[in-house]
């Protein structure tokens, strides 16, 4: 009885230790981008187009969840307590819509939702976002490509490609995270510069990569 007893109370002092070091292990954080709200949309009673925006896509490895790294360009890693809060193509396409929504070029923006009810349709895509580790320093890396057609006839009036780097001064996720936003910040600023739908005719018709 002794034996068993003794035998009871260190199985239970096992179960204890594992149980803390899982709890002191498993803690995963969550994340979210943070950009600058639009500012407020000037007057816009001569907007008469009216635009809708498709979910941004991305890589399958941009979509798992967790905050992507790279050692080498072909490499990738996933930080396995370290995960986004909110689906970067959802943040990604909102910030889209209230960008464009603040210029005051169109009479209104939104989600495209399968109905022809808008003049135009933007499909975009993630191309990156990840933190680079590799030839020197940390750094991150936003890629962010879109297209403008004319939802009636199909035809494509504007196209463009842009790619952001940003340094992180230093190495722990938190910074990473803070650098992907103000560099996501800068790659929205230029692919939305100029406004789609402002562009000349002449240049409309051809993809713009930048």
């Amino acid at each position: 009885m002794k034996r068993s007893l003794a035998m009871a109370v260190v199985a239970v002092s096992t179960i204890a230790v594992f149980a803390g070091c899982a709890g002191k292990v498993g803690r995963t954080n969550y994340y979210t981008l943070n950009l600058p709200a639009p500012p407020d949309p000037p007057a816009s009673e001569n907007a008469h187009t009216s635009l809708a925006i498709r979910e941004f896509t991305a890589p399958a490895y941009l979509r798992r969840g967790a905050i992507v790294y790279k050692t080498s360009p072909e490499l990738v890693g996933f930080y396995a307590y370290h995960r986004w809060a909110i689906d970067p193509c959802d943040f990604l396409t909102d910030s889209i819509i209230d960008r464009l929504g603040a210029t005051g070029t169109f009479s209104h923006v939104k989600r495209y939702n399968g109905q022809s009810d808008a003049d135009y349709v933007v499909n975009g895509r993630l191309e990156k976002l990840e933190e680079i580790d590799y030839e020197g320093g940390v750094k991150v890396e936003v890629a962010v490509s879109a297209q403008m057609t004319k939802l009636d006839t199909g035809t494509m009036v504007w196209s463009k490609a842009v790619s952001e780097v940003g340094v992180v001064n230093q190495h722990d996720v938190p910074a990473v995270v803070s650098e992907m936003s103000h560099t996501m910040e800068r790659a929205i600023e230029k692919l939305l510069t100029p406004v789609p739908g402002t562009l000349p005719a002449a240049s409309t018709a051809a993809a713009n990569r930048n």
